[in-house]
């Protein structure tokens, strides 16, 4: 942390923030907006996420290995861009993500695989105006694992909103990024004072390995309950 992070984080701890929510025991992998149209720096809205990307997929292949919900959002706009709204007049860049256009792809180094959820969106939050919530109440989930961009913009809204709808919101710090430092920055540190917990990759990453392991556990013990049962019924 930098002076003023160090400072602000003091003042907010003595005023109740900056506290732990934690993980729950159905977590899901929300992949925010990692498209072409994000991805690329020739983009007139992309950046250089691609030590972001790696990270992702390290959840990825825990999350897969775990068997849990991954969720991948993108933002495509109809031709006439009416679907578009004001956003569209406070950022114009908006109009390459049309519909069927290549920039609302998910990037191809962690493009999804079959059984995971895509979610088309308009604005910055991934539940505003979506069915996302929907679809992690009918998965069991309690707990929202996030990944994207930007950490600004539609990071920051979509873990408003998560948090707002019930989940306990993980924002993977290695796994989010910007186009700026100043903002990346500044949105990580209120994020993780006022609505989700900020970790590292290798966290979140443990956490998930961990669920799995438990879940072989439990397995593993019922498993030999009834193996013991029936040895003592002599196989009857």
């Amino acid at each position: 942390m930098n002076d003023w992070q160090d400072s602000t984080l003091t003042q907010y701890q003595q005023k109740g923030f900056a506290a732990r929510s934690g993980y729950g025991k159905r977590p899901a992998l929300l992949i925010v907006d990692f498209i072409v149209g994000f991805t690329d720096p020739k983009s007139p809205l992309g950046g250089d996420f691609s030590s972001e990307l790696v990270a992702t997929e390290q959840l990825i292949d825990a999350f897969r290995g775990g068997s849990l919900p991954i969720v991948y959002t993108t933002i495509e706009y109809d031709a006439d861009f009416r679907d578009a709204g004001v956003f569209i007049k406070k950022v114009p860049s908006l109009a390459v993500l049309l519909r069927g256009s290549p920039m609302c792809d998910i990037d191809a180094r962690i493009k999804p695989a079959a059984g995971d959820y895509i979610v088309s969106k308009k604005y910055a939050s991934s539940f505003f105006g979506t069915n996302l919530d929907t679809y992690l109440k009918n998965q069991g989930v309690d707990t929202v694992v996030i990944a994207g961009c930007t950490t600004s913009g539609c990071v920051r809204a979509s873990a408003v909103d998560s948090l707002q709808s019930g989940y306990q919101t993980i924002v993977v710090r290695e796994a989010v990024g910007d186009r700026a430092e100043g903002p990346h920055e500044a949105n990580l540190f209120d994020i993780d004072a006022k609505y989700g917990d900020v970790v590292p990759v290798g966290e979140a990453v443990d956490y998930v390995n961990g669920l799995a392991a438990g879940s072989s556990d439990a397995t593993a013990e019922a498993g030999a309950t009834l193996t013991s049962w029936f040895n003592n019924n002599d196989g009857r």
